[in-house]
């Protein structure tokens, strides 16, 4: 059985992960680090192939990054370790199937069009992706199936790194649901606005969204994505489906479109 290595360079984690006909077989989450080198890439890679050995064997390489001096050296492990495969990197002339309707398209970041597209192939309708990472970021398909544009805010990480550089009382405490909305200590307050803050901000923003769009929730969809969504879907009131595995679904439909069979 053979599947596609599929790499989501991010600001914060590298998220790979073997991926087959939509399933996700494997996945890692790794720092991203812009000091790290091709080679130092290439041994993490290696490592996490070897500890899935009886599981299937990569067919192909799809890589998307936001961070242009890390994707540097992902091309040269790749031509290094895997030169032999397929290697597809998402970037202006890759087809990806989804008609991007912006002012500029060339602007929007690679993991969002992936998202896009992932949700308009798994989901009917009107989808908001709601990718809670480094950045919040609200990627919108329309009904016809075209990315129409979406909404970045900052991400509970770097709200909170933020808040402990500029308040001299603030600490950084781990983002996790507290007791309760009405904080009884510093911690807690902290968590509070974090957690039910970036809740009610999804669901205020899903709220607005939806509106432009003429449509109602129970004619949409709302997907979150990303390494930050377990820590606050569960409070969310609009949020319609939690989907870890997107990003590298969307890849594997990306690769799927530019590496003939």
């Amino acid at each position: 059985m053979t599947a596609v290595l599929c790499v989501d360079i991010g600001n914060t984690y590298t998220v790979l992960g073997l991926v087959r006909d939509g399933e996700v077989l494997k996945d890692w989450r790794l720092a991203t680090d812009e000091r790290r080198t091709a080679d130092e890439w290439g041994a993490l890679l290696g490592g996490l192939l070897r500890e899935s050995s009886d599981g299937p064997q990569v067919e192909g390489v799809c890589v998307c990054a936001t961070v242009p001096a890390v994707l540097v050296e992902w091309r040269r492990m790749l031509s290094r370790r895997l030169g032999d495969l397929p290697v597809v990197v998402v970037e202006p002339g890759i087809r990806t199937g989804i008609p991007v309707r912006v002012d500029n398209p060339k602007e929007v970041g690679a993991d969002r069009i992936v998202n896009a597209l992932a949700a308009a192939h798994f989901y009917d309708g009107p989808t908001i992706v709601v990718g809670f990472g480094t950045a919040t970021t609200y990627d919108v398909v329309d009904a016809q199936g075209s990315y129409v544009g979406g909404v970045i805010a900052p991400g509970l990480e770097i709200s909170l790194e933020a808040l402990g550089r500029r308040g001299a009382q603030l600490r950084q405490v781990e983002i996790t649901r507290p007791r309760q909305v009405i904080a009884k200590n510093t911690v807690e307050a902290l968590q509070s606005g974090l957690v039910h803050g970036f809740a009610a901000q999804v669901d205020g923003l899903v709220a607005r969204i939806l509106a432009e769009l003429g449509t109602q929730l129970d004619e949409a969809n709302v997907v979150a994505t990303g390494s930050m969504a377990p820590e606050v879907v569960a409070e969310c009131g609009n949020i319609t489906e939690h989907r870890p595995g997107l990003t590298l679904q969307g890849l594997e439909l990306v690769f799927d479109r530019n590496v003939e069979g």
